[in-house]
């Protein structure tokens, strides 16, 4: 059951979850809203197929990296997807989990911003990695630091810490 903003606050405050940088206006009802980095990767184009057999690893040789200043934005055409991040870094301890949820005024536009990967493992300490999709029609621009997603909290029922290869993820 994710929790209420009186939970939130004291979970932050006891360093259960950390959030840098914080901003107290960030945080709703039931969630706290986290926003845009500014450094996304985009899938290059190729004509060679991508082959995914048994347990794939994360393959970066299929990304360019793309820096996007505060003042300007990342063009989304249409049907495109590019990998972002949060602009706060999310730490959690191992009793904590949390899923990241999109915005509905962003998909009322057609944007998605996390395609299949919503849980936030326990014992990350890391900015959250965004699978962010244009739906639409039209193009879309995203610019650093718009609130792009929301993140729920839950406690977990014994303690677990996530080990796997983004565990610390500062990088689209």
């Amino acid at each position: 059951m994710p929790w209420a903003k009186p939970e939130i606050l004291k979970a932050i405050q006891s360093k259960k979850i950390k959030i840098e940088p914080f901003d107290q206006k960030l945080v709703g009802s039931c969630s706290v809203d986290f926003r845009l980095g500014n450094q996304f990767k985009r899938i290059k184009k190729s004509n060679k197929p991508v082959e995914v057999f048994g347990n794939p690893v994360y393959n970066d040789e299929l990304h360019e990296e793309v820096i996007v200043k505060d003042n300007q934005f990342l063009e989304l055409k249409p049907g495109a997807l590019v990998l972002g991040v949060t602009f706060e870094k999310l730490t959690l301890d191992n009793q904590t989990c949390a899923f990241i949820e999109g915005r509905s005024r962003l998909a009322r536009l057609g944007l998605l911003v996390h395609v299949s990967s919503g849980l936030i493992q326990p014992g990350v300490s890391n900015h959250q990695v965004l699978e962010i999709v244009n739906l639409s029609p039209h193009t879309i621009h995203l610019q650093p630091k718009t609130i792009i997603c929301q993140v729920l909290f839950d406690d977990l029922k014994g303690k677990a810490e996530y080990k796997g290869q983004f565990k610390n993820q500062t990088t689209a």
